[in-house]
């Protein structure tokens, strides 16, 4: 949530920035919601006050010659016409207060400087490439055509037992997407200082609500049946940052370089607006996995994180020797609660394409404000709003549609990286 005060300082700057996303700010009903809030919290002021010198009365009306009794019964009388009016004027400031949060719950995060001018994707920027693309002595397949060769990958039996954009692994097909999270989580944890967590895959709405989804992407996301409010996760993002939702963490606890979170979970989309977008295979699927990464950091520290998180990113993708490409996000194409985003986007021959398989976000202050996760500054002793940046480190699925069309050989092998074979007790092919 973006910092009231700032836009009150500076409305139209925030409009203006706001553009850049496409998100039309509604600075005239932000006005008048908050005047009319000012106002009602000046009226219970101003009627406190009053109550104050109504109650000192009693004296003064005796002593121009009202009894005690009469002095009494007119002061209640008027402390209690006070009364009504400050309880009408403390439930209309709630009301608008309300209004506004509603308002401001819908406003996306303000884009950062470093963002492009755009509206598509076809506006972002590419910063690198990494790797060349193979140059393939036949016509490479995708990755379905693949893995349905090789009896491994298996839409129909899913789309029987579920339905469409689910998928069944068997055999060494299977093998290989679940070392591949292994892989990335063993890299996170113990080359880049990650501490790895196990947690829930159900969330509550306020967890929503705290990292951006909820109020405004409530149909992207699944609502289980039940008064619970309980949702399946979109991602490890969910469940990972809202550890720190109401919380105030000791400087100390940060570090020198914050708190690294790693977390390996299935992850689960409506893919609302996506009908007839990557329907064949395993890029676009309700249930997938990722493993996604978490810092939790002081201000001036969340660009430098995002940075680095990126970084860690890409050295699975370079372990793995898999071709890709950087980008920076225009403002269009920038997600809702995001200030700044590098997506990886790795190439796959099959489509003879460079497809997204990571996106690194720095959310500044803003989920740490809708969650109120804060640490205190031991320079001026006070509660200060954290920064948060995270990303996937990476899409299990994704990566390995990419190690199957990169890796393929014109038998229809394919040939297991050289940074996977440990974990596949030496196999060096799939067949």
């Amino acid at each position: 949530m973006l910092d009231i005060k700032a836009v009150r300082q500076d409305p139209e700057a925030v409009a203006n920035a706001l553009a850049r996303k496409g998100f039309n700010f509604p600075i005239a009903d932000f006005e008048a919601l908050d005047a009319r809030r000012k106002s009602a919290d000046v009226r219970a002021q101003s009627l406190l006050a009053e109550r104050k010198a109504a109650s000192k009365k009693i004296g003064e009306l005796v002593g121009q010659g009202m009894s005690i009794d009469e002095a009494k019964a007119e002061v209640t009388t008027i402390l209690e016409r006070i009364a009504a009016d400050i309880d009408a004027a403390t439930l209309e400031a709630k009301a608008v207060q309300v209004e506004l949060d509603t308002l401001l719950h819908a406003v996306p995060n303000v884009p950062d400087d470093k963002v492009p001018q755009g509206n598509t994707e076809d506006d972002n920027i590419e910063v690198l490439k990494w790797g060349t693309p193979k140059q393939f002595d036949f016509s490479p397949k995708d990755h379905v055509d693949i893995g349905e060769a090789m009896g491994q990958l298996d839409g129909d039996s899913a789309g029987k037992i579920t339905g469409s954009r689910f998928t069944v692994m068997s055999g060494a097909l299977a093998r290989l997407h679940r070392v591949l999270a292994q892989f990335m989580l063993y890299e996170h944890t113990v080359n880049h200082g990650y501490t790895e967590l196990y947690v829930p895959f159900i969330v509550n709405s306020e967890s929503l609500f705290g990292t951006g989804q909820l109020p405004k992407f409530a149909e992207d996301s699944f609502k289980l049946e039940g008064d619970q409010g309980y949702y399946l996760i979109p991602t490890a993002e969910v469940p990972v940052t809202n550890i720190a939702r109401d919380r105030i963490f000791d400087d100390s606890e940060l570090g020198d370089e914050g708190i690294k979170f790693v977390a390996h979970t299935p992850c689960f989309r409506s893919e609302a607006g996506s009908y007839g977008r990557d329907t064949r295979g395993l890029i676009r699927q309700h249930q997938f996995e990722k493993v996604e990464l978490v810092q939790l950091v002081r201000p001036e520290q969340s660009e430098w994180a995002l940075e680095q998180l990126t970084g860690h990113a890409e050295h699975i993708l370079k372990k793995l020797d898999l071709p890709y490409r950087k980008v920076i996000l225009c403002g269009g194409d920038l997600g809702f609660s995001a200030a700044l985003t590098y997506d990886l986007e790795v190439w796959l021959p099959g489509q003879q394409a460079y497809r997204e398989i990571s996106s690194c976000s720095n959310f500044k202050d803003y989920q740490a404000r809708r969650m109120q996760a804060r640490w205190r500054n031991p320079a001026t002793g006070k509660p200060e709003l954290l920064n948060t940046i995270n990303g996937s480190g990476l899409a299990v699925g994704r990566t390995l549609v990419a190690v199957l069309e990169n890796y393929q050989q014109s038998d229809g092998s394919v040939i297991v990286p050289d940074a996977l074979r440990p974990y596949m007790g030496g196999l060096e092919s799939i067949r």
